[in-house]
């Protein structure tokens, strides 16, 4: 194709991963057929998130669903959503709500760069806990007891970030948090395959819960889903819509939206920022669709073939190829840290997963590899091997 060279963008091997700054990965002409059919004609973009809700709803196991622009999308929104809930007076104050701060508790080894979508919304974070396992001080981490002290009648909710070593569990988060009425948010950005992730958060009791879009998902790179609670998933698109409109010309589809359990129509609320279009909306859920209907074992098998592959280019050399879900291939190579900055500066550049730099590793994703990739990739990775075994 044509159009990076004419913009005088180059195009990159992208075996990091579906990551923001390396664009993402590819969409299937399916998806793509859909995008470009819905983008030739005209609807009302509550309507088509509510015919959104309604797929989302049926994959997740949800009361309820929109589409994002992201992950982190859904995270202001349903951050905006526990502070606001239904009172549009206060959606139109936010970021700065009046009264005391509202407040987010989150475990303190759960605390990341992408929670500054939470704090967006003009909440305060409260970590707890003290994340000994993984200062090597002790074993210990955050316990239940912690967030139930740390509830105050400032909190609106309480952030759990999603992976298979977060403590306490989120059954645990969980069961302190409704006690209490306090609802959970969960980033899941990364946390598909696998596909029974898309309910297993909502199953164990999460409010709220916000994939990417464009990782596994395989969606428009812009994209994402927030699902769960149907009065916090109204709140959340209450306050990303474009609502300039009158009162009476307002008539938003019920099942998505229920105006009379507003006093009024809500101003342009702190998530209008967070705009995404009828095509993202619809590539996102026809590529939904498709990962739901694959099973892991099948996605797994087409990313084993890219490794294979590849592997079978680089010839014979010490390849390790560590399994799972997403399976990568590891290569071990002394001064990993600058055959990263080698592989990144060639032509074409090839981006690889830095994760594990400090341990001498690089780290090949094959989730956004194509097998017209693979000649120029093992060029470039025997060129680095032979350059570090010299």
């Amino acid at each position: 194709m044509a159009i990076y060279s004419d913009l005088g963008v180059p195009r990159i091997i992208n075996a990091k991963g579906p990551s923001t700054r390396v664009s993402g990965g590819f969409l299937d002409p399916e998806v793509l057929a859909a995008m470009a059919e819905a983008a030739t004609q005209c609807v009302d973009m509550a309507e088509l998130q509510a015919a959104a809700s309604r797929v989302i709803a049926r994959v997740t196991g949800a009361e309820a669903g929109i589409v994002t622009s992201g992950a982190a999308a859904g995270l202001l929104l349903g951050t905006a959503a526990c502070v606001a809930g239904l009172n549009p007076a206060l959606m139109g104050q936010l970021p700065n709500a009046a009264g005391p701060r509202p407040e987010v508790i989150v475990v303190r080894s759960q605390r990341n760069a992408y929670d500054h979508a939470v704090r967006a919304a003009g909440v305060y974070l409260v970590e707890v806990g003290l994340p000994d396992r993984y200062a090597g001080a002790g074993v210990r981490d955050a316990e239940p007891w912690e967030i139930a002290a740390a509830i105050t009648p400032a909190t609106v909710a309480i952030l759990y970030v999603a992976s298979s070593h977060a403590l306490p569990s989120l059954a645990e988060v969980v069961a302190v948090a409704h006690e209490r009425g306090v609802p959970v948010i969960v980033d899941a950005a990364a946390q598909l395959p696998p596909v029974s992730n898309l309910q297993a958060f909502l199953a164990a009791g999460a409010d709220l819960v916000a994939f990417s879009g464009g990782k596994a998902i395989s969606g428009p790179q812009g994209s994402g889903i927030l699902c769960g609670r149907r009065d916090l998933i109204m709140s959340a698109i209450l306050q990303n819509l474009d609502l300039d409109l009158d009162w009476e010309q307002w008539n938003p589809p019920v099942e998505l939206i229920d105006k009379h359990r507003l006093p009024g129509l809500p101003t342009h609320g702190i998530g209008r920022t967070c705009k995404v279009g009828k095509e993202t909306i619809v590539g996102l859920l026809v590529a939904l669709e498709r990962f739901a209907a694959e099973s892991d074992v099948s996605r797994t098998g087409r990313w084993q073939a890219i490794l294979d592959e590849l592997v079978a280019r680089l010839g014979p050399a010490e390849l390790t190829v560590r399994p799972g879900l997403t399976p990568r291939l590891v290569l071990a190579v002394p001064h990993a840290r600058q055959a990263c900055f080698t592989l990144q500066n060639g032509s074409p550049a090839v981006h690889v997963d830095p994760c594990e730099l400090h341990l001498g590793n690089i780290l090949i994703n094959p989730t956004c590899l194509q097998h017209a990739d693979l000649p120029a990739l093992a060029r470039a990775l025997r060129a680095i091997m032979i350059d570090s075994a010299a």
